[in-house]
């Protein structure tokens, strides 16, 4: 057998000692340092990379982060009319059953395009389904004398409140323009407006036919829910 030089039995044993040197356990240790490495990289850039936010914590509930389930209940909604915003504090205390079925409808997009059918100067203005026309049929019959009432009274204007009549497909709204002496009596009252008391005013002195139609078209364009006003 022919001998081999000593340059390559040299570079035969380098050779042999770097394949000697990286044993498994190195290997396992350079793995494990790589996924480590990897890891922390990723837990990084989830943390403070901006988080997506929830559509439905603005109303339009605008909708916020929310402490507690209690909270997912919005506090205001705003009301985009044909005439401006109209902003309204949710009585969540004072009428729970209506605010729940109120924001219910606004969920389901239920007064995106719904007109004021009624208007009745020195007293209201009724939004809804203009066949359902609830507790404003008994006010119409006596409208002209709405604005002689008692000043001795119990409700404000401009509070918000919708038909006793139980009605799980329609949902009546009405915004008081006057002190109302009987409000309980003819709604559920869950709100008052703290925001666009103008613009509410600005419907009430449309033109209106004897039934008190205005005679040109009002509506809410939507209906946004929010914690803020």
């Amino acid at each position: 057998m022919a001998r081999m030089k000593p340059q390559a039995l040299l570079q035969q044993s380098k050779k042999k000692k770097v394949a000697s040197s990286i044993s498994p356990a190195t290997i396992i240790i350079f793995c494990f340092l790589l996924f480590m490495i990897v890891f922390f990289i990723f837990s990084t850039f989830r943390r403070f990379s901006p988080r997506s936010v929830n559509p439905t914590e603005d109303v339009n509930f605008g909708h916020e982060d929310l402490e507690d389930n209690k909270n997912h209940i919005p506090n205001y909604a705003t009301l985009h009319t044909s005439k401006g915003l109209i902003v309204v504090e949710l009585l969540k205390d004072a009428s729970p059953e209506a605010v729940d079925k109120f924001i219910e409808f606004c969920q389901k997009g239920h007064f995106k395009g719904m007109q004021f059918h009624r208007v009745i100067k020195h007293y209201m203005i009724q939004a809804g389904d203009v066949n359902s026309i609830g507790a404003a049929e008994d006010w119409a019959l006596r409208g002209k004398h709405y604005n002689q009432l008692d000043k001795n009274v119990k409700h404000e204007a401009f509070m918000v409140g919708t038909s006793k009549a139980k009605d799980s497909k329609n949902f009546q709204l009405y915004i008081t323009t006057a002190p109302i002496p009987n409000l309980n009596e003819k709604l559920n009252v869950f709100g008052r407006v703290v925001k666009g008391e103008d613009i509410v005013q600005e419907i009430e002195e449309v033109d209106t036919d004897d039934h008190y139609v205005p005679k040109s078209a009002i509506g809410i364009m939507d209906v946004t829910l929010k914690q803020k006003a």
